[in-house]
């Protein structure tokens, strides 16, 4: 096992394509991050820098406290798992989770330990004499998995390992590779664009975009305080909605108005609030935190809409409202709520039953 840094790395293609940008990470020995955000964001560039089939434009990669820039990728101590498995098409599963084994010159016997052992701990040594063609899609990623897992790496890195499953199979699958991690201790760095599968599986996520970092954190941190606008909007499911608003004050009270409609300001935001009455926010309210359920005291404000979407999910329902104050926004209802397609309805807020983690409010001019 090792730990895995990088100190304001960066990565340009052709002299003018950025793919990473003056990134700087630490992974501790034994720990799991996962690398998120959408498509084209840098994740897999990270992954194959670390690897070694990439070379940084600048800044420095260790592994194990060592500098490993000027290192070949096959003495990194490093093995990746790619999206597609990579499995060779012409040898069987035995001969694929053997193959860096013999090109190291293992024994046999030493090889035989390691495969059988690696079989058994993924559920795949029934399938030890077949092909990859003869395998399905899970089977090939827990192949995959296990031609990495014998190799005993300092680090593991996972490329996209659950992407084109099915939903049942990547739940699973996913089970199976954080328990993995618990069973060997092994740094691990996977890469996912699927916010669901970076919250379950991380011990820590660094959220990329454009190739620069948002946000590094424990999966709690990220979704209850997100740095930015971005971070906010990319995890969670629904998404986040983001509504205009003006910060307003009357007596002793502080709330926002959107439109001719208003909600009170969550406890926590008051006191960085108090002094910018009359400025533009940007007000970030998880769909959950909303409700057509008046809050008790009258209190909190509501913002009124007409129904446009209903989407029935069995345990709950998202609804969507195009807001009468402009925009929209999401909220859940449960599964046996009568919502009724253009109804009018109004969302409510509790802004005492939240301690802010749920909202975010920022100038605008700062979102990102």
């Amino acid at each position: 096992m090792a730990s895995v840094s990088l100190q304001h790395v960066t990565k340009v293609y052709d002299g003018q394509v950025v793919a990473v940008s003056d990134l700087t990470l630490d992974v501790s020995d034994g720990r799991f991050l996962v690398l998120a955000g959408p498509s084209g964001c840098g994740k897999t560039t990270t992954l194959r820098l670390i690897a070694g089939l990439e070379t940084p434009t600048a800044g420095e990669i260790r592994i194990g406290g060592q500098a490993v820039n000027a290192v070949p990728a096959r003495q990194r101590d490093v093995a990746m798992v790619f999206q597609d498995g990579g499995l060779y098409p012409h040898m069987d599963v035995y001969q694929n989770m053997a193959f860096a084994l013999r090109m190291r010159r293992l024994s046999q016997r030493e090889i035989e330990q390691r495969v059988t052992a690696a079989a058994e701990m993924l559920g795949v040594r029934e399938l030890l004499r077949r092909r990859p063609a003869a395998l399905s899609g899970g089977q090939r990623r827990r192949v995959a998995l296990g031609r990495a897992v014998v190799r005993e790496p300092a680090v593991f890195l996972f490329d996209e390992p659950l992407s084109h499953l099915d939903a049942q199979l990547r739940l699973v699958l996913r089970s199976e590779l954080k328990d993995l991690h618990q069973r060997l201790g092994t740094t691990t760095l996977c890469v996912t664009h699927d916010q669901a599968e970076a919250m379950a599986l991380a011990q820590k996520i660094c959220v990329l975009r454009e190739g620069q970092v948002q946000q590094i954190g424990p999966p709690e941190e990220i979704y209850d305080h997100p740095a930015n606008r971005f971070v906010a909007g990319f995890f969670g499911t629904p998404p986040m909605n983001f509504l205009n608003a003006q910060v307003r004050t009357q007596a002793d009270s502080i709330f926002l108005e959107i439109g001719d409609e208003r909600l009170d300001v969550p406890v926590a935001f008051r006191p960085r609030l108090a002094q910018s009455a009359g400025k533009p926010m940007s007000v970030g309210i998880r769909p959950h935190d909303l409700s057509t359920e008046p809050v008790p005291g009258e209190k909190g404000g509501f913002l009124s809409g007409t129904v446009t979407a209903i989407e029935t999910l069995g345990s709950h329902q998202n609804v969507r409202v195009t807001l009468r104050s402009g925009g929209a926004c999401t909220f859940i209802a449960t599964a046996h709520a009568q919502i009724e397609p253009r109804a009018n309805v109004r969302l409510h807020a509790d802004p005492d039953s939240q301690p802010g983690n749920n909202y975010q409010i920022k100038p605008v001019d700062k979102c990102v």
